[in-house]
C-alpha cells in the first residue's frame, strides 16, 4: 500500500515525488519514461538557477534529483501506467506488464504531447528551427524572421511573444478564418512587423542541405499555397513556432475525473485537486494555461504539500 502513486516522469511528476519522499510518505513514480519532454530541447534558457542548460542535462537532473530519495519511502517503477481504478476508500494502478498497485491517493502527471506538424521536412528540420515551444526556444531567435504555424489563441499568443525580439512575425493558417479572439487577432494586426495569412496549404519546410554526416542542418525557409489563387510562396525564414493543438495523455482518467472539452484534467487551481476526492493533477495533463517546466513543478509541489495535509487529516 503506498500514500501516494505518481504517474508521470517529467518536471511534475519528479518535483512531487522529491517533496512526498522528503515527507516520508511512502511513494510510487510510475513512468514510461523519466526526465519529460526537455530532454529533446537543444537549450534550456529558463530554468531558474541555470543560464543556459541543455534540454538532455536538465532532464537529466530531475532523474537524478528523484533518484537520489529511492529507496524506503521512495519506489520508481520504469513500466507504463494502463489503468486507474477506484478501489473503495483507495485506488488501484495497473501497468502494461500486469502488475497492480495500490494507493491511498494518486497524483496524474502524465503530460502530454504537442500536436505535431505533418508536413514535408518538419520531421527532419525539428529541434532544428522548427519548435513546439516560443517560451522555451523564442529567445534563441532574437533578430531573426520567424514564421508561426497556427491561427488560434496560442498561435496568436507565440506571435505576440515572438514580436518583442524578431523583426517580422508571419502567421500562417490553414483555414479560410482565424480561430483565435477577434480583439486579438486586430491588436497584433496592428503591429507593423506582424502578417497573418490564412487559408493556406503548407507545403514543405525546407533548410540548408545536409552535412557531410547526413544530419540536416538548420531551417532556412518554408513553402505555402494560397488557396483561394492557387500562388505558391517562398517564406525564408530562420525558425518556425508550430500552434496547432496540444493532446493531454489521459485517457486512463476520463471515466473517473472531469476533462475539459480538449481532454485536460480540470483541477483547483488552489490546491491541484480533481472532481474525485483522491486524485490530483499537475502538469501538462491538467487544465493549466501555459505549458512550462516550472510550472508544472510548481503545480506538482502544490498538489504534494496538498496531498500529505490531506493523508495527516485522515
Amino acid at each position: 500500500m503506498f500514500d501516494v502513486i505518481i504517474i508521470g516522469g517529467g518536471p511534475a511528476a519528479c518535483s512531487a515525488g522529491v517533496y512526498t519522499a522528503r515527507k516520508k510518505l511512502k511513494t510510487l513514480v510510475i513512468a514510461q519514461e523519466l526526465g519529460g519532454q526537455s530532454a529533446v530541447s537543444p537549450e534550456v534558457q529558463n530554468w531558474l538557477g541555470e543560464i543556459s542548460i541543455s534540454g538532455a542535462e536538465l532532464s537529466k537532473k530531475f532523474v537524478d534529483h528523484l533518484r537520489s530519495y529511492e529507496g524506503e519511502n521512495l519506489v520508481i517503477k520504469v513500466g507504463v501506467a494502463t489503468n486507474v481504478k477506484k478501489d473503495g476508500d483507495n485506488f488501484n494502478v495497473e501497468a502494461c506488464d500486469g502488475e497492480n498497485f495500490t494507493g491511498k491517493t494518486v497524483l496524474m502527471a502524465m503530460g502530454g504531447a504537442r500536436r505535431k506538424l505533418n508536413t514535408k521536412g518538419a520531421d527532419i528540420f525539428e529541434h532544428k528551427g522548427l519548435t513546439y515551444c516560443a517560451s522555451c526556444d523564442g529567445p534563441l531567435f532574437s533578430g531573426q524572421n520567424v514564421a508561426v504555424i497556427g491561427g488560434g489563441n496560442a498561435g496568436f499568443g507565440t506571435a505576440g511573444q515572438l514580436l518583442a525580439y524578431c523583426p517580422k512575425v508571419t502567421l500562417l493558417e490553414m483555414s479560410p478564418k482565424f480561430r483565435a479572439e477577434e480583439v486579438t487577432v486586430e491588436k497584433l494586426k496592428e503591429n507593423p512587423n506582424f502578417e497573418a495569412i490564412s487559408n493556406i496549404e503548407l507545403l514543405e519546410i525546407k533548410g540548408d542541405p545536409s552535412t557531410s554526416s547526413g544530419q540536416a542542418n538548420f531551417v532556412k525557409s518554408l513553402s505555402y499555397k494560397n488557396k483561394e489563387t492557387g500562388e505558391i510562396v517562398e517564406l525564408p525564414v530562420s525558425g518556425i513556432f508550430v500552434e496547432i493543438g496540444f493532446l493531454p495523455n489521459t485517457d486512463m482518467v476520463k471515466e473517473l475525473v472531469n476533462l475539459n472539452p480538449i481532454g485536460n484534467i480540470i483541477v483547483d487551481h488552489q490546491t491541484q485537486r480533481t472532481s474525485l476526492e483522491g486524485i490530483w493533477a499537475a502538469g501538462d495533463c491538467s487544465d493549466v494555461k501555459y505549458h512550462q517546466n516550472g510550472i508544472a513543478a510548481g503545480d506538482a509541489i502544490k498538489a504534494a504539500e496538498d496531498i500529505y495535509e490531506y493523508l495527516k487529516s485522515k
